[in-house]
């Protein structure tokens, strides 16, 4: 039996308003409510703003401004009768560092999943504690996983997610307000493709639109082909369907288990 989840992806241009940025998620849950999708997903701190490029200081940071916008976004699934995925940073209950966090919300407006951020860059790390542990949980059937950003780089991650039996990866990414063109244009989508096509996952990343942004939100097949994606820094949602019952190409399928086994050859 097949296993789909109708996936909404949406960028906006994030900021240190939290108000405005509210707005355009409560916009977006429902639109894609209307469009009857399963899952709307957002980008890293969508929320909150992201520390160190809309804000250089935790001082006066309003948490409770924070607190009450994410139960509105929680009672929004709720209205929408949808999965929300969204970022924001989060509350150490030891007094550290906050996380940078991605949260999945269920169609009952309830928490279902909190991963924080394991790689923090070597900037962001300097106002965001590193998390711990990776996250799986299960929409519709289908394992899914939750990344955020620069843990991108790290391979042995989503090999540690394979071997936990996740299908599906929504990571979500802040990667905008430069002041000029990177070479994140020709390397981030590209390796998400590579994650994708040597794992046979699924994934939706999200990205931010404020200019300057190097790469839009896009959608990946397991085979790691781009099957559809935003326009640059424009804001914009993207509906997309994950479907288990087709097949794509998997060159290294017959002997990815055996790689993960700690066998490097195929003798």
């Amino acid at each position: 039996m097949a296993k789909v989840i109708k996936t909404a992806a949406c960028q906006f241009p994030v900021s240190a308003d939290i108000s405005a940025n509210l707005d355009w998620m409560i916009s977006f849950i429902q639109q894609a409510g209307e469009k009857d999708c399963d899952v709307v997903h957002f980008p890293e701190c969508c929320l909150s703003g992201y520390a160190s490029v809309d804000f250089k200081t935790w001082k006066n940071f309003d948490w409770d401004l924070l607190h009450d916008s994410a139960e509105r976004v929680a009672q929004a699934a709720k209205e929408n009768n949808i999965y929300v995925i969204y970022g924001t940073s989060r509350q150490n209950e030891t007094g550290d560092k906050p996380y940078n966090s991605l949260i999945v919300i269920d169609k009952a407006g309830n928490t279902v999943s909190v991963y924080d951020k394991c790689f923090c860059t070597p900037k962001g790390i300097a106002f965001y504690q590193p998390g711990t542990q990776f996250v799986k949980y299960e929409i519709n059937g289908i394992v899914c996983s939750s990344l955020i950003c620069y843990d991108l780089r790290f391979p042995e991650v989503y090999r540690k997610l394979k071997s936990m039996g996740v299908e599906c990866i929504f990571q979500s990414f802040y990667n905008a307000r430069q002041r000029k063109a990177s070479v994140h244009t020709d390397i981030m989508r590209q390796t998400m493709q590579c994650r994708a096509a040597t794992n046979y996952f699924w994934v939706s990343m999200t990205n931010s639109s404020a200019p300057i942004s190097p790469y839009p939100s896009a959608f990946i097949r397991p085979d790691g082909k781009i099957a559809a994606q935003l326009q640059f820094d424009t804001p914009g949602m993207m509906i997309n369907k994950i479907d288990t019952s087709l097949e794509f190409y998997d060159a290294s399928g017959p002997y990815r288990q055996t790689a993960m086994n700690g066998r490097l050859n195929n003798a």
